[in-house]
C-alpha cells in the first residue's frame, strides 16, 4: 500500500503527482506572493498535453470583480478550445488590480510576475507566447505589466481601459522591450478622451508611425495601425455607438452583445499574430 501511494500520491494526501494534476479542464489554484495567498482560476483546453508549449493568455477582470466574473462575460475559454492555448484568470485583492488608476496597494505586477513563471513551469505555457487582457481596471493593469514586467508579456490587449494616470506622466515610463498593443475603445465611454490621450503617449515614446490598416470592417467601427520603432504593433479599434463595454459578449455587467465587432475573436487573432519579438 505505501509503494501504492508513493506513485499515485505525493505521500497519499500530499499534492497530486503531475500526470493527474495537469489535465484538461478549469482548475482553481492559489499561489503565494510575498506571503500572500493569491487565487485565479485555469482554463486548460481539451487535448493539452504536458510535453508540448502552449500560449497563455491572463485575462483581468474590472473594478469591483473577479476571475469568474470576467470568465463567464468574455467567452475565452471558448476561443482556447479552438485554438489550444491556456487562459488564467486571477482574482485581484478585494475586487481590484493595483493598476495606474487605481485599486489598492497590492503588488500586482509581482503577482503577474509569479503566475506567468508558475505557469511557464508547471503547465508549459510557451514564454514567448504569454499574453494579457483585460477590461477597465484590468486593463490599466495590461497596460502596466507590459511596462513593468519586462520581457513577460509578447502583447496586451485591452478593452475600455487605457494608459493614464500618475505614473504614465513619468516621461521614461514605456517598455524596455518590445510589447504590441491592441486595444478596443468606445466613443460613448466617459473616458474616451483619457484613453485617446494615453495611446498619444504611448505613441509618441516608442515612436511609433502609422501604417495603412487592412481594408473592411463595420461602418461604425473606426481602426488605426502603427509600427513603433523597436518593431511592436499599436492598434486601436474605436466603436462609435459603444460606452465602457466589451463588444460582443454576450452576458455580464459590462456585457454588448449587439456590438459590431467581438473583442474576444480581435483579441486571440492579434495575439496569435503576435509571439514575443526576438523570443
Amino acid at each position: 500500500m505505501g509503494l501504492v501511494c508513493g506513485l499515485l500520491l505525493a505521500g497519499c494526501g500530499g499534492e497530486p503527482a503531475p500526470a493527474q494534476r495537469f489535465v484538461a479542464g478549469d482548475h482553481t489554484l492559489t499561489l503565494d506572493v510575498g506571503g500572500r495567498q493569491r487565487s485565479y482560476l485555469l482554463h486548460v483546453p481539451p487535448g493539452y498535453r504536458a510535453d508540448k508549449p502552449v500560449p497563455l493568455v491572463v485575462a483581468l477582470h474590472f473594478y469591483p470583480g473577479s476571475g469568474a466574473a470576467l470568465r463567464d462575460m468574455i467567452g475565452m475559454d471558448a476561443k482556447a478550445d479552438e485554438h489550444g492555448f491556456l487562459v488564467a484568470y486571477p482574482d485581484g485583492v478585494a475586487g481590484g488590480f493595483n493598476a495606474l488608476v487605481c485599486c489598492g496597494a497590492e503588488d500586482d505586477v509581482a503577482f503577474l510576475r509569479a503566475l506567468t513563471a508558475r505557469l511557464i513551469t508547471d503547465w508549459r505555457a510557451d514564454p514567448a507566447r504569454v499574453y494579457a487582457t483585460g477590461i477597465s481596471n484590468g486593463a490599466d493593469m495590461s497596460f502596466r505589466a507590459a511596462v513593468e514586467a519586462t520581457g513577460v508579456f509578447a502583447a496586451i490587449g485591452a478593452v475600455s481601459g487605457g494608459f493614464g494616470g500618475p505614473r504614465v506622466q513619468a516621461a521614461g515610463f514605456a517598455p524596455d522591450e518590445p510589447v504590441s498593443v491592441v486595444t478596443i475603445i468606445g466613443a460613448r465611454d466617459q473616458y474616451y478622451d483619457v484613453f485617446q490621450a494615453g495611446l498619444k503617449t504611448w505613441r509618441e515614446r516608442l515612436r511609433c508611425r502609422p501604417v495603412e490598416a487592412p481594408p473592411g470592417g463595420a461602418k461604425t467601427v473606426t481602426r488605426s495601425s502603427a509600427r513603433c520603432a523597436d518593431g511592436s504593433d499599436v492598434e486601436v479599434y474605436v466603436v462609435t455607438d459603444m460606452g465602457h463595454s466589451w463588444p460582443g459578449a454576450k452576458q455580464g455587467q459590462l456585457a454588448l452583445p449587439g456590438a459590431p465587432i467581438v473583442a474576444t475573436d480581435i483579441l486571440w487573432d492579434f495575439f496569435a499574430a503576435h509571439p514575443r519579438l526576438g523570443a
